[in-house]
């Protein structure tokens, strides 16, 4: 695959199904860093895996600064050592939050049984009530 290859927004937009404003605000956030001609970006393969892996972060929970961080350890160390050991630390963290939350679930959901169960039985003592 040619190093060449070039995207226009919204072609990276209707491929991966988002909007050219999304990639304008990641481009902000200094997660992109296409080329322009004019007021033109264009976009190469790098950016593209990157707006890719940006997305995929997103989707495990990470937070745009976090990506970012490890884009940039990715730039400054291209072993990629620092960018896997911060990643690893990163999934740690994410894995106990997520964990934390369906803890918390579970206890909102017994709760939410409790009450139901305390309200069905309330209603069928009035119901019972009435037909007597």
């Amino acid at each position: 695959m040619s190093n060449n290859i070039t995207y226009s927004i919204s072609e990276l937009a209707k491929e991966f199904d988002i909007t050219t404003r999304s990639i304008r605000f990641y481009e902000d956030q200094g997660l992109l860093t296409p080329e322009r001609k004019g007021q033109t970006r264009i976009y190469n393969r790098q950016d593209r895996v990157r707006l890719k892996l940006t997305l995929r972060g997103k989707r495990l929970g990470f937070s745009l600064a976090e990506i970012r961080k490890l884009f940039d350890l990715y730039d400054a160390d291209k072993s990629s050592i620092t960018q896997l050991s911060t990643m690893l630390e990163l999934v740690s963290e994410k894995k106990a939050a997520l964990e934390q939350q369906m803890e918390d679930i579970k206890v909102v959901l017994m709760e939410l049984t409790s009450a139901e169960t305390r309200c069905r039985s309330a209603l069928d003592e009035i119901n019972q009530k009435k037909k007597a």
